[in-house]
């Protein structure tokens, strides 16, 4: 049974970081370390940065819509 909880939770890091769902929560993390003063941006203006940043830059990869 610890094999398979184990798993499971390896396949679920995995897919977090494949599709960047922890991307926020490494941010948040970075930021109180560095700049313990600042108030972190909420989940959706940390999303609307981030999209912004790689529409911007076009060696981010091809949007299509």
């Amino acid at each position: 049974m610890r094999r398979v909880a184990s798993a499971l939770r390896g396949l679920r890091w995995y897919v977090r970081e494949l599709t960047g769902e922890s991307a926020y929560e490494r941010h948040v993390t970075r930021l109180r370390e560095r700049h313990p003063e600042a108030v972190p941006p909420s989940r959706r203006e940390f999303e609307r940065m981030r999209t912004d940043r790689q529409e911007s830059d076009p060696r981010q990869g091809f949007r299509c819509c």
